[in-house]
């Protein structure tokens, strides 16, 4: 049950942040008028409100660079996100020029670099009389991934490990952070230009974007996004699996007997984990959401999380069902700008649960530091800042 402070900031009873703090505004009027940054964004809950915005680019526009993440990102990167900060048509012609990499993820050579990651690193973890899951094994999964999905070095990850869980937000200086980040793009983009190979610095520095070759700034901004899109999104993915697992050791059990249910188990944990709680659009003219008038050039948020937990659209939406079918999620998005990085996020899921169930018996947590989003108008529960297990393998 939830209720609000004097703040009016959705919390639980019990002072716990809530999984789905949104519950009571979706049910009652659709929108949550919240504060990010000093400006009031109005946040789209319910499931056909945010699909039909998310459709809806013309009203609700992507092309605003820096601030489509919510908060914004003037002060942490100094180049356009590509091609998630751009509309149609712009956007159809960008994101033709990274697909191929990122269709990677059903190539049979891609899938067993990943199977063979992800078993050397529970068989490390299973070895150890504990193991930290968020710095310690799913940010390497992450990082090390995604040296394959790049086709770079896998010793590139090491250097990737060490920027954090969030490449500008985990830790107080964003700014220097992103300028890490820019610097170590635009040395690899010059490694490319003068040594080109078929990886995905290579392509940028190759690729033609309507009869042209790219400008530098379109480069680093794919590349942008590709480091900073989906790294605290897997992590947090990947650690709320295993705590679930540790609370609910009978669910392993049902997934290990049943392992046909491996995809429909995965989608599951994408809608109810919703790693991206939302994202902003843009409004180019005044117009009205649910009641709320919105300027032009006013921000507003669909919000994934919200919507992925709408009774109208998912029976008991507050269960986890491992077998949920049909389950029409939102997590990766929708509509044109749908996440680039979703094979790639299921590719790692699946082979997590998969190898989960062959390889360890039970997952025993030591200690739990949950991870808090907390903003002005809610507080959400959404992962771990630190989970500490014991994984006893089976056998």
């Amino acid at each position: 049950m939830c209720r609000r402070d004097n703040s009016d900031k959705i919390i639980m009873d019990n002072n716990l942040p809530a999984d789905d703090p949104f519950r009571e505004k979706r049910t009652a009027e659709g929108i949550l008028e919240a504060i990010f940054q000093g400006k009031k964004i109005p946040m789209i809950l319910g499931f056909k409100d945010v699909r039909a915005a998310a459709a809806d680019w013309k009203t609700f526009s992507n092309n605003a660079p820096f601030r489509v993440p919510i908060p914004s990102e003037e002060g942490v990167r100094s180049v356009r996100q590509l091609p998630i900060e751009t509309d149609p048509p712009e956007h159809t012609d960008y994101r033709k020029i990274v697909e191929p990499f990122f269709r990677r993820p059903k190539e049979p050579e891609m899938v067993e670099k990943v199977e063979a990651l992800i078993s050397a690193l529970l068989q490390q973890a299973s070895s150890k009389a504990f193991v930290e899951i968020v710095r310690e094994f799913a940010l390497p999964i992450q990082s090390r991934a995604l040296t394959c999905l790049l086709r770079v070095p896998e010793k590139e990850a090491e250097e990737w490990i060490s920027w954090g869980i969030h490449v500008f937000r985990d830790g107080n200086d964003g700014t220097a952070k992103g300028a890490t980040l820019e610097r170590y793009i635009h040395r690899q983009l010059d490694r490319a230009t003068q040594n080109p190979s078929d990886d995905f610095f290579s392509a940028l520095t190759q690729a033609q974007y309507q009869g042209r070759a790219l400008t530098r700034d379109e480069m680093v901004g794919f590349a942008n996004l590709t480091f900073a899109g989906g790294r605290d999104t897997i992590i947090q993915t990947i650690a709320s699996i295993i705590g679930y697992f540790g609370e609910h050791q009978e669910q392993l059990e049902t997934l290990r007997s049943k392992p046909d249910l491996i995809n429909t188990a995965a989608e599951e944990f994408f809608r109810f984990i919703s790693p991206l709680t939302h994202i902003g659009r843009v409004c180019p003219h005044a117009t009205e959401v649910k009641g709320v008038a919105v300027q032009a050039d006013q921000r507003i948020s669909l919000c994934w999380a919200s919507a992925n937990r709408d009774a109208s659209i998912f029976e008991s939406p507050d269960d986890l069902r491992l077998s949920r079918k049909p389950n029409p999620h939102i997590a990766f998005g929708s509509g044109a700008h749908n996440c680039l990085g979703a094979a790639h996020a299921r590719l790692l899921t699946r082979i997590l649960l998969s190898q989960l169930c062959e390889r360890v018996d039970r997952i025993k947590i030591l200690d739990a530091k949950k991870h808090i989003e907390r903003e002005s108008h809610y507080e959400r529960h959404l992962g771990y800042d630190s989970l500490v297990i014991q994984m006893v393998r089976r056998g």
